[in-house]
């Protein structure tokens, strides 16, 4: 993997005008791709985590819209650009996966029309051309008989499958930055790991750049090597796979690795619960978001804290005032709790 950053996100800000109010959904996130990196965006539904990626895209344009920040992509500023300059980056250079395949592909085409028209959409070739290119591509995202089904209807194909051909639609162009957004939500808990390792190896095979967007912290155990953790349109977490999963600072982060299902303990504690809801991003709370429903705020909680190492490491930031020690102490406390016993 590269250190050279494909992506580059600073203060990105995106806010949404409501009939209700105002709605603050993405706050100052920042972050870096690197190329050939698997980088994971994990949070709970309403974090702002797929307005994040949608925003890059240029697919939450509107008048009711404002986007603030800078977002470069290989030397093209994204945020600024126009719609014909993201047209022409969009299946390019970069290309997006969506959580629902049904409701993405016609129903009423071919998958490998579908795949074909993407192809020509971007690329001079014949229609002989594009037909085999999309054979290959089925065929690379595992699908069988890939010469036969290019000629199946989304319905004829599985969740699973339906997801394989979105993944070979975004990969028809070749692009260097591909967006999975919710991947494999509503697939049965196999089906979800051949994706995931369909997307490790084709990331791996192809030296691809992937953002990947999920709730469950269990399904980039196997595949990112960085994970930002978002909250209430911030980030509250980042760092490399291992010092999430092993070392983990900020207590939303321990939350959500306590809802991840656990086999190896009692059935009364395989799943822990973050209690509360998340808050109304018309009127956030004061000081640190996740304060009204963290177990561990006290009074310096009402002051916003900076996303910022707090643990000695630069690479390793959080957004939370409890100094280290404090951390220590209330992790070893709360292991039962969290779920932390493999830290």
């Amino acid at each position: 993997m590269s250190q050279t950053a494909i992506l580059s996100v600073e203060d990105l800000r995106v806010r949404f005008q409501t009939e209700d109010g105002s709605v603050q959904a993405v706050s100052g996130v920042s972050f870096d791709v690197r190329r050939g990196e698997v980088l994971a965006i994990v949070g709970e539904s309403g974090c702002g985590k797929s307005v994040t990626a949608m925003s890059l895209m240029g697919l939450t344009r509107g008048p009711n819209a404002e986007i603030t920040g800078r977002a470069t992509l290989d030397g093209t500023e994204l945020i600024g650009a126009g719609d014909t300059e993201l047209q022409r980056i969009r299946g390019n250079t970069m290309a997006m996966v969506f959580q629902d395949p049904m409701s993405s592909m016609n129903p009423v085409y071919k998958v490998g029309d579908q795949i074909v028209e993407q192809i020509q959409a971007h690329r001079d070739v014949s229609d002989a051309d594009a037909q085999e290119q999309a054979v290959e591509l089925l065929d690379a995202v595992g699908i069988p008989g890939a010469a036969e089904r290019v000629e199946s209807f989304p319905h004829e194909f599985s969740g699973g499958m339906r997801q394989r051909a979105m993944i070979a639609m975004g990969l028809s162009t070749e692009p260097d930055l591909l967006i999975a957004d919710e991947p494999t939500t509503a697939l049965d808990v196999t089906i979800q790991a051949q994706i995931m390792r369909l997307l490790r190896r084709l990331n791996e095979e192809r030296g691809l750049s992937t953002i990947l967007i999920t709730h469950d912290l269990g399904v980039v155990a196997d595949i990112a090597d960085r994970v930002l953790v978002m909250y209430a349109g911030e980030i509250v977490e980042s760092g490399t796979l291992d010092q999430i999963f092993y070392d983990p600072q900020h207590p939303y982060t321990w939350g959500l690795l306590g809802s991840v299902m656990r086999l190896d303990r009692p059935r009364s504690e395989r799943l822990a619960q973050i209690k509360g809801q998340p808050p109304s991003l018309l009127r956030p709370p004061e000081g640190c978001k996740f304060r009204p429903r963290c177990p561990h705020a006290f009074e310096k909680c009402v002051q916003h804290p900076v996303l910022e190492a707090r643990g000695g490491d630069p690479a390793h930031l959080d957004r939370c005032w409890l100094d280290a020690e404090r951390k220590r102490a209330v992790r070893t406390t709360a292991t039962g709790e969290i779920g932390l016993e493999a830290a």
